[in-house]
């Protein structure tokens, strides 16, 4: 079977993570290559609207992704979510949105940031399963090591796209692997410590927010 320059295109651009913004004030968003890959296109060769992105959520998850992202909108929020998505060529994909409020220059909310994971299903953990977990990771594993296995049980992903995860924060903040993974090891372990003081879980939220800003405390920010 031959394969069109494009397709060829897509498969040389794909990859299991990938960046995405969207802008609240003109409906604006923006693919990384990957993203743009991961719903089947070739890169820069299509403008994402919020049409789009919900038109490629799957049948059964369009109206939770379309009311969350409502919600989103509406209230300045980050868009984070676990749903499915289908390609331009009809394969379904199973996406984890790891994201951050966006600031502008004021520092008013003017958006969301993050990352799409192209990932497999997995199962929720509780909040007692969740600590007990990243515990034991702790004990037994090297930074890195903690670091995947922490995010494998925070999102229910696989080892490789955990690393995959770390990697692209790493080239994406300018920090060294290792020391990423440190900073994300202490601070999975705080939430998760902390947790245990009150009756609720850690939200997804509060862990997507400390992975996207593990750089800035690296540096000394907040």
């Amino acid at each position: 079977m031959r394969v069109s320059e494009g397709q060829q295109d897509v498969d040389a651009a794909h990859r299991d993570v990938g960046w995405f913004r969207f802008y609240f004030d003109d409906d604006r968003w923006e693919w990384s290559p990957e993203v743009q890959a991961l719903h089947g296109y070739p890169p820069g060769s299509v403008t994402p609207t919020t049409e789009l992105v919900l038109a490629h959520k799957h049948p059964d998850d369009r109206a939770h992704v379309a009311a969350r992202l409502e919600e989103t909108r509406r209230r300045h929020q980050a868009f984070s979510s676990r749903h499915r998505i289908v390609d331009a060529a009809g394969d379904i994909h199973h996406v984890v949105v790891v994201a951050d409020t966006l600031t502008g220059q004021s520092g008013a909310v003017i958006g969301t940031h993050g990352f799409y994971l192209d990932v497999t299903p997995a199962q929720d953990r509780d909040a007692e399963r969740l600590n007990a977990a990243i515990a034991k990771i702790a004990e037994n594993r090297a930074v890195i090591e903690q670091a995947k296995g922490m995010l494998i049980v925070v999102y229910g992903i696989t080892a490789d796209a955990a690393f995959e995860l770390l990697r692209w924060r790493s080239q994406e903040a300018n920090v060294k692997l290792r020391r990423l993974a440190a900073q994300v090891v202490d601070d999975f372990m705080r939430l998760a410590k902390d947790s245990t003081n009150s009756d609720a879980a850690p939200s997804r939220a509060a862990y997507d927010n400390l992975l996207l800003t593990a750089d800035r405390r690296i540096r000394g920010g907040t």
